[in-house]
């Protein structure tokens, strides 16, 4: 593939730094199958944003970013317009993993055939993936527009996100920081009342210690949090914990996580739709796929098979 048709974005910096380590081999394989590039490094939080929108500009239509869920979901944001609508019609995303956490990469079964990463970014084929919308406030009180193809969660499991990504030592261990930091928080967190309202429906206040709109099925490092979602139906899925007592959600409701189990609990709520908002009094924190980008209030909307992933 010519080289001006495609740009390679890299996050040294993914998984605390441990991707800076393994870009030299990764570098390697991909210039065995797009020839010679010049890699596009990010400097800060937010750049693969610039780097992607430059990209676009200068003639690129197959971004491949390497990183981790965080670098993928900023290259995104850098494909769109204000409105969710890609930059250039024909711009494709090529995730390769290298980051703590890579639930695109994994959704799309690049974890489990490592090479199908590599193969999709010097491919010609396109597999469409829906978008999520999120507007919320930062934590100044700033309104937050932002694009995602993951996981939004609300509470315990965003906060667990966020203190994990604040931990320079776990970050290094990979996936299993959040398993790690799931306990911690739990043990300390309170639940809070949120009001939903679903598509046209009327809000209803339930007691919530978390919450999460799920547009695939996987996320928290492996986990299967929302079993049977799909990434290109046109529809989300929200699983709501519950007045779930601390014990029971580390005895109760973790340790089925990983098998998808855990939707079977009485004190677990799953709805579908196309639109969600959540309010509260209380501080709520917002993630977006493995990212804090503020907190409630919250309005999630689904954009259908909005953009475009690469495939061998």
């Amino acid at each position: 593939m010519p080289e001006r048709n495609i740009a390679v974005i890299v996050n040294r910096a993914a998984r605390k730094g441990g991707a800076a380590k393994h870009w030299p081999a990764l570098e390697a394989e991909l210039s065995a199958r797009l020839g010679p590039f010049a890699p596009r490094f990010t400097a800060a939080p937010g750049h693969a944003t610039e780097l992607a929108r430059s990209a676009v500009a200068e003639g690129a239509r197959r971004i491949v970013a390497v990183g981790g869920d965080g670098t993928v979901n900023e290259t995104l944001n850098g494909l769109l317009d204000a409105s969710g609508r890609l930059i250039a019609p024909d711009v494709v995303l090529c995730p390769v993993p290298a980051g703590t956490a890579n639930e695109l990469c994994r959704a799309l079964g690049h974890l489990e055939h490592p090479a199908r990463a590599l193969e999709a970014a010097a491919g010609t084929g396109t597999r469409p993936v829906d978008l999520l919308r999120v507007r919320c406030v930062d934590l100044a009180g700033r309104p937050v527009d932002r694009f995602g193809y993951l996981i939004v969660s609300l509470g315990a499991a965003a906060t667990i996100s966020h203190r994990t990504s604040r931990s320079r030592w776990l970050k290094k261990l990979g996936e299993v920081a959040y398993l790690l930091m799931t306990p911690v928080v739990t043990l300390g967190y309170r639940h809070r009342d949120v009001a939903i309202a679903i598509d046209d429906g009327a809000p209803q206040t339930r007691r919530l210690f978390t919450a999460m709109v799920a547009n695939t099925e996987n996320g928290g490092g492996g986990m299967k949090l929302m079993p049977g979602a799909k990434f290109d139906d046109g529809v989300l899925d929200l699983i709501e914990m519950g007045d779930v007592s601390r014990l029971g959600v580390l005895f109760g409701v973790m340790p089925k996580l990983y098998s998808g189990a855990h939707i079977g609990h009485p004190k677990v709520r799953v709805s579908h739709g196309t639109s969600f908002r959540f309010d509260s009094d209380v501080e709520t924190l917002v993630d977006l796929d493995g990212e804090t980008v503020g907190c409630l209030p919250l309005e999630v909307t689904v954009l259908p098979r909005a953009f475009l992933v690469g495939a061998p």
